[in-house]
């Protein structure tokens, strides 16, 4: 690991002020469980750590408005085990099977935690690439992306980013010279190059909440993993459903963990809409989700499970 500077500010905008202008100048640490080994990989080699953790404002839960505040610095645990966050975001938290990442890793951090594509941890960049060449399509790619021409091909690793898209959730980012609320479905990007970076967060700025609209919806989240222990989902699914008695009069939904975005399904939400939800029609949405997949030579059983996760997160929404 690299030397660096640590600062250990107690206010956001104190926070704020040591944060630089180019990345590499500085990171913001909080649970620490993904910027820590990208330390000690060399992928990250701040001039100066800013830890966060003991800013009080960015801690919590609650009602504000007419949205429901997250504190970037809530943990997974906490939200798991929130009686206020709608059930999609409940059951995303819940699906981090690590006890010890529930409790250090937190909201912020999960929307902001580095690809975890193989290619990108062996420091080839988010586009794997070699001497020019994608490595990619024709490499080991059975955990990457089916959705997509490229030129990224690793898939989003935010395990609250699909159920906070699909609920039109926005997120505040603070600088020293101001703040601004995006949308997470305009948070998260597909890098063009090797110089974007994957989220929309600047390098002077940090994320200091999550804004989650109140909405008369119902809402759930369904992973599929290889196995329960430490693992990210192979794909899932969260969706958000207007029911008007047992038809769906309005619906999102988005799938994780097949694109290098939390991926919009409008196919399935136009295929639910106005229909009742039962096995037949929370299928047919399931198959619709994944009409314009584009597999790799390694990675085409995703199509199935994308599809079955669309499928049950739409029966799941609905039962009591």
């Amino acid at each position: 690991m690299q030397a660096f500077e640590y600062a250990n500010p107690t206010t956001v905008q104190e926070a704020a002020g040591l944060l630089g202008s180019q990345w590499g100048e500085a990171d913001v640490l909080a649970g620490g469980t993904d910027l820590l080994s990208l330390m000690k990989e060399y992928l990250h080699t701040p001039k100066r750590v800013v830890n966060i953790k003991n800013i009080k404002e960015l801690e919590g839960i609650h009602r504000q408005g007419g949205d429901l505040r997250i504190g970037a610095l809530v943990t997974i645990d906490e939200l798991a085990k929130s009686h206020e966050a709608p059930r999609a975001i409940v059951e995303a938290a819940a699906g981090v099977p690590s006890p010890q990442i529930r409790h250090m890793g937190t909201a912020g951090g999960d929307l902001c935690q580095r690809p975890r594509c193989w290619y990108y941890r062996q420091g080839l960049g988010l586009l794997g690439e070699q001497n020019g060449k994608a490595l990619v399509p024709g490499g080991e790619n059975k955990y990457h992306s089916i959705f997509g021409d490229g030129p990224a091909y690793f898939v989003s690793a935010s395990s609250l980013g699909p159920a906070l898209v699909a609920l039109n959730a926005r997120v505040k980012l603070v600088s020293a010279k101001g703040s601004r609320e995006v949308k997470v479905a305009d948070f998260f990007v597909s890098p063009k190059d090797q110089n974007t970076r994957e989220i929309a967060l600047r390098p002077d700025e940090i994320l200091t909440e999550i804004l989650v609209p109140a909405a008369n919806v119902q809402s759930a989240t369904y992973e599929v993993r290889q196995k329960e222990a430490l693992d990210w989902p192979l794909a899932a699914a969260s969706v958000s459903l207007t029911m008007n008695g047992r038809t769906v009069s309005a619906a999102r939904v988005v799938l994780g963990h097949v694109a290098p975005t939390p991926h919009f399904a409008a196919q399935a939400e136009a295929a639910i809409k106005g229909k009742p939800v039962n096995e037949a029609n929370a299928e047919a949405a399931g198959k619709a989700a994944v009409a314009g997949a584009k597999p790799l030579s390694q990675n085409a059983y995703k199509v199935t499970l994308a599809k079955v996760a669309v499928k049950r997160a739409i029966l799941a929404a609905v039962k009591a």
